[in-house]
This record gives C-alpha cells, sequence and structure tokens, in this order.
C-alpha cells in the first residue's frame, strides 16, 4: 500500500483553505525549495522537496483532485475499493504528445514541476539554459459521457490556429491534455509553446468515478437487506450509444449497511489498453424514522 501524503502539511495549510491562500502559500515554498536558491550540497534534497510541493499543489488546487484526495487520500487509485485496476502510476493526468514516441503518459511520472514554476514566475530557474518558448495556451473542452466512454476527435480553434485533438476513451472529467508544440510560435525561432486542454465530463448523477472504476451507490428498504432482493444498476455499456446500461444485482439476504458489490469488467475502459475497470455498488439500508405501532410491536418480538 502507497505511504499516504498530507498534501495540506506539505503546503503547511488548513484544509478548510480558499484557492488563494493555497496558492500564496505555493508561491512562498516553491521560491524557498527552488533546487537554483540553494548551495550545491543541498540541491538534491531541494529537488526532492520542491517536486513534493508541486505534487501538493497539483491537487489541492484542482477542486475535484482535492474533493477525491479529502475523500479518500493521496492514494485512492490503489485502494478503497475491491476489484479496482492495477498498473496506473498516477491517480490524476497524463500528458498527450502528437511528436510521436508512446501516445499517453500516464500519472505524474511525466509531471514537470517546473512548469508550474514557470507559469507562475515566468521562467523555469535561476539558472536554467532552456531557450524562452512560446506561450502555452489553456483551454477547456466539454464532452458527453458517451465521449469519454468511446473517445473522440474534434478540430478546435486555439489562439495558434485550428487544431485537431483526439480524446481517447476512457478519459475522465479533469483530465489535462498536453498537445507538444501546439501552443504560439516562440520568438526568434525558439520552440512553440504547447497546448494544454482540460477536459470536463458531463458525468451522470448517479455514477462517482475512481479512476477506471465507477461506483453507483443503491439504498434499500431495512426489510429488502434482511430477505434479499434483485435490483437494477447502471453500467458502461459499450454496447449502447449512450455508453450506459442496466444490470441486475442480486442483493443477498442479510446484506449489512455499506457492503459492497463488485461487477468486473463493467466500468470504464482503461485508456490505451484493451480492458476496463469495475463496477462497484455500495448498498445503503435505509432505517424508518417513524413507526407505526404495529410494526414497532413486530420489530419487538423479533428481537425478543
Amino acid at each position: 500500500m502507497p505511504t499516504q501524503k498530507d498534501y495540506y502539511q506539505i503546503l503547511g495549510v488548513k484544509k478548510d483553505s480558499t484557492l488563494d491562500q493555497i496558492k500564496r502559500a505555493y508561491k512562498k515554498l516553491a521560491k524557498e525549495h527552488h533546487p537554483d536558491m540553494v548551495k550545491e550540497s543541498d540541491k538534491e534534497a531541494a529537488e526532492k522537496r520542491f517536486k513534493e510541493i508541486n505534487e501538493a499543489y497539483q491537487v489541492l488546487s484542482d477542486s475535484q483532485k482535492r474533493k477525491m484526495y479529502d475523500q479518500f487520500g493521496s492514494g485512492f487509485t490503489s485502494q478503497g475499493f475491491s476489484g479496482q485496476q492495477g498498473g496506473q502510476r498516477g491517480p490524476f493526468t497524463y500528458t498527450y504528445t502528437s511528436s510521436g514516441g508512446t501516445p499517453f503518459d500516464f500519472g505524474n511520472g511525466n509531471f514537470d514541476p517546473f512548469d508550474i514554476f514557470e507559469e507562475f514566475f515566468g521562467f523555469r530557474g535561476f539558472n536554467s539554459r532552456r531557450p524562452r518558448k512560446g506561450k502555452n495556451l489553456y483551454y477547456q473542452m466539454r464532452i458527453e459521457f458517451k465521449d469519454a466512454v468511446f473517445g473522440l476527435e474534434r478540430e478546435v480553434d486555439v489562439e495558434s490556429g485550428k487544431v485537431k485533438v483526439k480524446i481517447p476513451a476512457g478519459v475522465r472529467d479533469g483530465t489535462e491534455i498536453k498537445f507538444a508544440g501546439k501552443g504560439m510560435p516562440g520568438p526568434n525561432s525558439a520552440p512553440s509553446g504547447d497546448l494544454f486542454i482540460t477536459v470536463r465530463v458531463r458525468v451522470p448523477e448517479e455514477f462517482m468515478i475512481m479512476g477506471s472504476n465507477i461506483v453507483v451507490v443503491k439504498e434499500v428498504s431495512m426489510v429488502e437487506a434482511a430477505l434479499g432482493i434483485n435490483i437494477e444498476v447502471p453500467f458502461v455499456d459499450l454496447d449502447k450509444k449512450s455508453g450506459i446500461g442496466k444490470a441486475k444485482l442480486k442483493v443477498p439476504a442479510g446484506t449489512q449497511y455499506g457492503a459492497k458489490f463488485v461487477l468486473r469488467n463493467k466500468g470504464l475502459p482503461v485508456i490505451n489498453r484493451s480492458v476496463r475497470g469495475n463496477l462497484i455498488v455500495q448498498v445503503l439500508v435505509k432505517i424508518p424514522q417513524r413507526l407505526s405501532k404495529k410494526q414497532r410491536d413486530l420489530l419487538e418480538k423479533f428481537e425478543k
């Protein structure tokens, strides 16, 4: 199990801090711990700390990532529910490159904290020799849930011109896609900037997305939990144009509050792989708030 990280403690902020407070804390720490601000013997430790600070900021500055982190911790893609798909190298983002090589790089493995530093301060480091490139462009694209299930290609108009973008099957809400060299041209033949598109997916209200897994919460009555019942649950159906189908789930007699049931391969496609996540159904038992005298008498007899 991966070690849990306290991102709030890393940035020195409280859990109820505003985005502005988080940004101010990040700026202060990023300046203090930038590897170019310390003596040579301390650079290795400073770089480790600098990356940790940026990892915390990358999560807490994004409302959806922050919500998932608050609920499940920093390792929520590798724990929490049975049936979780392994093999993902990071919980939040992947990078797309259109310049050859592997088309999708998952997680924070390709995350360069100096890019965030450059966004805030206009340069990557005090001793950096990297030539100043063209301006990066940042856009959002809203897509339907079916487009996240099946993927899509679309030509978009951005400041640098028309760009054909490919959204892979299985993309999640909040995923940022990087199109290398598709930003504004650089000055004096310097490299062009990059285009970053954040995908916003209209996720059905009944779904909670956990990586490639989908979590659905269903309520049953106290009697249904005791006696057992067959219920209908939504799942990702690749045979439906909408991407959503219905499946039957047997809730066995004696099911306890919070019980989880896993329907394998009923979740989202895993990006760039021929496998799918699972559907996880959590059952909540409704306890009646008011009972008639007859109902109370029956329960008291049952208790005896």
